[in-house]
């Protein structure tokens, strides 16, 4: 697959994922975060499963421990980045929740230097600031009004990093990127619906209510979406990946200005500005100085 194509894949599940943040609000009317989680990934995690095994029956040999113990921890990252963000949604806004998840732009680098020694391009030492000052141009200018769920929501932007380093490296070392999304879906599914039990004493009354919102969730946001961003960011690094899917907090304030009346301030359009100039330079001004390397200027005497 071309790096073009895998940006679009990511892009195009960005958008979902932004447009999710009001399903997820929304769902909160009637049902815990871990409920709609569980329900949501068991949803999503059931339809990827036909296609995962078709995927996995084409691998020559069987996955090693230390390919499991990756899944392992992809799925764990993936169920508590969900479940704080989740928790979150109950008491801030959609917009909020989308601007502040965008955070992870900032730790995807950071996390992946400090675990793994990768050094990003440089160009993402100047997209990733770009890119956060955009995030803050679209709250407005400031986080006045931050709250406990907010908080819940820059701690879930911490997991959400890690995840998108170690779905990368999974992918690429097992070469299933279908089978590890739909394992995480399942797993993080199983372990909130248990959870859910415990605490929240789900209802199929409530379950009812939000079908609209689940199915959203879990069809397109988890099954297309999270399948989307495991076979894309096989050809995308992480740090690069992680600017394109910070446009998540655009589409979350489009969806919470039509969907939820949550207005954009003036300064936030700036804020989106930016946003798609980090997108745009960190998927364009690489390549182009890759092959100006290659082809350097002549020089005549």
């Amino acid at each position: 697959m071309s790096r073009p194509i895998a940006a679009l894949l990511l892009l195009i599940c960005t958008m979902l994922w932004g447009f999710a943040f009001i399903a997820q609000k929304s769902a909160m009317e009637t049902m815990g975060p871990l409920t709609f989680s569980g329900v949501r990934y068991l949803l999503g995690g059931l339809l990827v499963l036909p296609l995962a095994l078709w995927e996995k029956r084409r691998r020559p040999e069987p996955l090693k421990s230390d390919n499991w113990s990756l899944i392992i921890a992809v799925s764990a990252v993936f169920f508590i980045g969900s479940w704080l963000q989740q928790a979150g949604l109950a008491s801030t806004t959609a917009t909020n929740a989308g601007f502040l998840t965008g955070l992870y732009v900032f730790f995807v680098p950071l996390l992946g230097y400090l675990l793994f020694r990768t050094r990003p391009h440089p160009i993402i030492f100047v997209c990733v600031p770009l890119a956060l000052i955009g995030i803050y141009f679209l709250n407005g200018g400031g986080f006045h009004s931050f709250n406990g769920g907010d908080g819940l929501i820059v701690i879930s932007a911490v997991f959400w990093a890690m995840h998108v380093i170690l779905l990368g490296r999974t992918a690429q070392a097992t070469g299933l990127p279908i089978f590890v999304s739909a394992v995480s879906f399942l797993l993080a599914g199983a372990v909130a619906l248990g959870l859910a039990f415990i605490i929240e004493q789900p209802s199929l009354d409530g379950i009812r209510a939000g079908w609209v919102q689940i199915a959203y969730a879990g069809i397109l946001s988890t099954a297309v979406a999270f399948t989307f961003q495991a076979i894309g960011q096989q050809y995308v690094p992480p740090a690069n990946a992680a600017i394109i899917l910070s446009a998540e907090s655009l589409f979350a304030a489009l969806g919470g200005a039509f969907l939820l009346a949550e207005r954009l301030p003036p300064i936030g359009y700036a804020g989106a500005a930016l946003i798609f100039a980090a997108i745009v330079a960190v998927e364009t001004l690489p390549p182009l100085w890759q092959k100006r390397q290659a082809h350097p200027p002549r020089t005549t005497n």
